[in-house]
């Protein structure tokens, strides 16, 4: 998704508490970040953040860190947690600047992530750049060096080639389908389903948002 430059988003982001620039600092030590063993779940592209804003806020007994690579993006971000925080720092929550194909740099096994979230990530069309998609199984075993065992992915999609092209992705790499759905809205699979921005949009279209869950079944 292109978003235009945010020309204040360097500054709030930079006083902002919650946010980090240089995650990699705490690679395999998040636990001592939070100062707590809550579980640690995880979102991947969280775009303008309403998704993880929304849910973080509800569940303060889970740790959670939301990922982007854009700056103006993480502005958003911030600035939607603020708000569901009621502007209050968040103790559950860390924004964090990080390239998603180089995520191995910024978690490995010593952080025990329980559950990963990916919604509506670029479907990257091209043949040429599949390898490019957050599902991919070059992603899927990255995500295997950080991801407990039985651990899970929850993911969201209004593309139908790349819903199709993740279940085969996932099964290649280990994972298990344990729920999944082509119309999310008529037959919801979670226990809670947050709607973000893209799953309004796509639903007002027409669209069928697709979804499922998949569990890690191999130890590494």
């Amino acid at each position: 998704m292109r978003i235009r430059r945010k020309k204040w988003a360097k500054e709030e982001l930079e006083k902002a508490e919650f946010y980090i620039d240089k995650p990699d600092v705490f690679k395999g030590t998040w636990k001592k970040k939070f100062k707590n063993n809550n579980p640690l779940h995880i979102e991947l592209g969280c775009g303008k953040g309403s998704f993880i804003a929304n849910l973080a806020s509800k569940h303060k007994d889970i740790n959670y860190i939301a990922v982007d690579m854009i700056e103006a993006m993480l502005g958003l971000s911030k600035r939607n947690i603020e708000k569901a925080y009621n502007f209050k720092n968040p103790e559950n929550l860390f924004l964090i600047r990080a390239n998603i194909e180089q995520i191995t740099e910024v978690f490995n096994k010593e952080d025990f992530a329980q559950r990963i979230y990916i919604n509506f990530c670029n479907p990257w069309p091209k043949k040429k750049h599949n390898k490019k998609r957050l599902t991919h199984t070059r992603q899927l075993e990255a995500y295997k060096t950080f991801l407990i065992p039985e651990g899970e992915i929850y993911f969201k999609t209004d593309s139908d080639e790349l819903f199709e092209a993740s279940l085969e992705y996932f099964e290649k790499s280990g994972f298990e389908i344990i729920s999944k759905t082509y119309d999310l809205h008529n037959d919801n699979i979670f226990e809670e389903n947050i709607v973000t921005e893209h799953e309004v949009m796509f639903s007002e279209e027409g669209i069928k948002i697709k979804a499922l869950i998949a569990k890690l079944n191999i130890r590494i």
